[in-house]
């Protein structure tokens, strides 16, 4: 027997099954004493073996849609958390060896070289932090948000939107009708430097110009971040939080403990408005205002150095009211109308933003002010003649600093009719007025949507509208600054209830009428006056050479009564009249067109007119875009974008000299590349006490 087991290894046919019967053994487990098992019991057949070799592997489940995108998501979180530990991991040096290596050598931040040329701390600063740019967290939340104690549910790495997403929703909202905390939850603005100086990890605000002021002496007890709840009216942030007495004590407490020296305060963005509106505050007597008394601000500030500041509003602010869309969320729609209308996911996404943000009253703060007297009427604009061809490219500062206007230059015969803010088709938007048969809306009967009840979970007032009002909208044809007013107030009444009992965008006739020292004219600076104080100085610094939003051409959207029943129409082009995605553009920021940045420097406010008794001197800089050169150059130091611009070497340089004591005409006065004075000239504004004419359209 001992030599036939031998034998049978040589025999192929018995080596093959005895392997078959080995493989079989090991993958049921059997044997486990370690026998040879030479009786067979637990072998089996050559044919079993064979049927099961031949068996079809099962097929692998296909991925869903959901899966792709969790996949995609993953990667991308992966692999920025690996380059998050390889950074932090590196030599601090490393990073900027490497795009030194790549681009040459950099220039010094501004604070090394003005420290370099002897300039100290002088005169403490005030930052006054923009829409959406402060931080918020949670103090008292409902049962979805336990464990959020003090968390940030707005800046930082917005965990809780992924997690969480209708809970963050419901936090992040404001009650419909008093426009301040629903019932039972409590979000309050992050204090300290920390509450603007990063929106999103690696994604700075502040951060770049409290470092450079910090070279050249500043520290804590020289800089005051004014952080605010911007999601509220800027009266009702004194209402609920008191956060303009916050400031004023603040201001106070600096000038006391720094030798006398009076602030330079710098707001950014939506943060203009809300100092213009302190200022009124602090001087108006209590309980409405601060009691500060009339010279309280000649008293305690040396300048203000607005940035990006919409001081006649923005009308991407209509877009976000009327559809919750811009631009880039229009274009994103019409790519992927299933991820954002009445999406795959059930989610909803565009009406769920739409019923939050029309919660927040800050957002009516930046609807365009001054009517058609300001942004044109049908047959007009201030900008008549911009075009988006542009001049040759620049390559370098001093050819910035050479270039006699913005990149936009006179336009041909074709031009856009930008006082059309919303235009119902491209046709509309070029017709002559007189061309265009419009029906009131103001007057149609609204009716209730027909929407199934799964819609009511994502419930925005436009289902109170019904088709009946849906259509009078879109039969008014096109809409100018004048009529946008009353198009909100019958699209969103709710909304507008809250947004005029806060805010008004008219033009004042006569600023001694006693209803002006009401606290809803004190943002808009076509209906109050600057303080008295000829000795402060006024700067609007900003951003252009960018395509920025002015008009928009809409169309019904045709989805079921879920969605939202208005979008911009992705298909309307146009090179000659800078008509793109169904947006008009024109000089600016991105965000804030040249006409609402510099209009009140250059003519509303300049020397003494209405509006600035005084004499308070006003001074335009504004700094022309140059995209990064590479990826290593981040967000770049040459930036004009919105945002960007907080970290543009040459404002941060104007900035530290202001703070350093320098006066308007030492940083060498107007420094302007847009059509700013050409386009102020335009506007027929009264400017001397009499009762002005405005111009009519």
């Amino acid at each position: 027997m001992s030599s036939l087991r031998r034998r049978k290894p040589i025999n192929e046919s018995s080596d093959s099954k005895h392997k078959a019967e080995e493989e079989d053994e090991d993958h049921d487990d059997v044997d486990a004493d370690g026998d040879d098992d030479v009786n067979g019991k637990n072998k089996k057949t050559p044919s079993k073996i064979k049927k099961k070799r031949g068996e079809k592997p099962p097929k692998q489940p296909k991925w869903s849609c959901m899966d792709t995108c969790c996949w995609f998501i993953g990667c991308i979180c992966i692999t920025w958390w690996l380059l998050l530990f390889l950074y932090n991991a590196m030599p601090a040096s490393f990073p900027q060896y490497v795009t030194e290596a790549i681009t040459g050598p950099l220039p010094d931040p501004p604070g090394v070289k003005l420290k370099k040329e002897g300039l100290e701390a002088k005169h403490p600063v005030v930052f006054v932090p923009g829409i959406v740019t402060g931080g918020l967290e949670l103090w008292e939340g409902r049962e979805c948000a336990e464990g959020l104690f003090r968390k940030r549910l707005w800046g930082g790495t917005f965990g809780e939107v992924y997690k969480r997403p209708l809970c963050w929703v419901e936090h992040m909202s404001l009650d419909n009708e008093t426009g301040l905390d629903p019932c039972g939850i409590r979000v309050r603005p992050v204090s300290g430097l920390v509450a603007a100086d990063y929106f999103a990890p690696g994604y700075f605000v502040w951060a770049v110009l409290i470092a450079n002021l910090a070279r050249i002496g500043y520290e804590d007890k020289t800089m005051y971040m004014a952080a605010y709840d911007w999601r509220l009216s800027f009266q009702n942030t004194e209402v609920r939080d008191q956060t303009l007495s916050r400031i004023k004590s603040n201001i106070e407490l600096l000038v006391a403990t720094n030798g006398g020296r009076k602030v330079v305060v710098i707001p950014h963005s939506m943060g203009v408005l809300y100092f213009l509106h302190f200022m009124k505050w602090v001087e108006a007597p209590a309980p409405m205002g601060g009691g500060g008394g009339p010279d309280w601000c000649s008293k305690h500030i040396k300048a203000v150095v607005n940035i990006g500041g919409p001081f006649l509003g923005v009308p991407k602010a209509i877009a976000g009211l009327f559809s919750a869309e811009a631009k880039d969320i229009a274009v994103a729609r019409a790519l992927a109308p299933g991820f954002l209308d009445n999406d795959i996911f059930q989610f909803q996404t565009l009406q769920h933003v739409m019923r939050m943000s029309r919660t927040w009253d800050s957002t009516m703060s930046m609807i365009p002010r001054g009517g058609n007297t300001i942004w044109g009427g049908l047959d007009w604009s201030p900008e008549e003649g911009n075009s988006c061809a542009k001049k040759g490219e620049k390559k370098n500062e001093t050819q910035i600093a050479d270039q006699a206007g913005s990149e936009y230059a006179v336009c041909k015969a074709k031009s856009a009719n930008y006082g059309r803010i919303i235009s119902f088709g491209k046709d509309v938007a070029e017709a002559p007025s007189s061309d265009i048969e419009r029906i009131d809306f103001r007057g149609a009967i609204k009716g209730h949507s027909a929407a199934n009840t799964t819609c009511r979970d994502v419930w925005t007032e436009y289902h109170d509208m019904g088709f009946a009002g849906i259509k009078a909208v879109a039969e008014y044809k096109t809409y100018t600054a004048d009529s946008l007013v009353d198009l909100l107030h019958f699209v969103a009444p709710k909304m507008m209830a809250r947004g005029t009992a806060h805010f008004s965008y008219g033009v004042a006739d006569n600023l001694d009428d006693p209803k002006y020292k009401h606290y809803k004219y004190w943002s808009n600076p076509l209906e109050t006056r600057l303080p008295n104080a000829p000795d402060m100085e006024i700067y609007s610094l900003y951003g252009v050479g960018l395509p920025t939003e002015r008009a928009y051409v809409y169309k019904l959207s045709p989805h079921a009564e879920c969605s939202i029943p208005f979008k911009i129409d992705t298909s309307a082009d146009d090179e000659d009249t800078c008509l793109r995605d169904g947006v008009y553009s024109v000089d600016g920021d991105e965000t804030v067109p040249v006409l609402s940045a510099g209009f009140m420097c250059a003519k509303g406010w300049r020397g003494k007119t209405r509006f600035n008794p005084s004499g308070i001197r006003t001074y335009i800089r504004e700094y022309n875009h140059l995209p990064p050169a590479n990826l290593l150059e981040g967000r770049g130091t040459l930036s004009g974008a919105h945002v960007d611009i907080m970290g543009n070497f040459a404002l941060i340089e104007d900035v530290i000299r202001i703070a350093a004591g320098a006066s308007g005409e030492e940083l060498g006065g107007d420094q302007v590349y847009s059509k700013i004075f050409n386009w102020s000239e335009n506007i027929n504004l009264q400017l001397d006490e009499e009762i002005p004419v405005h111009s009519s359209s």
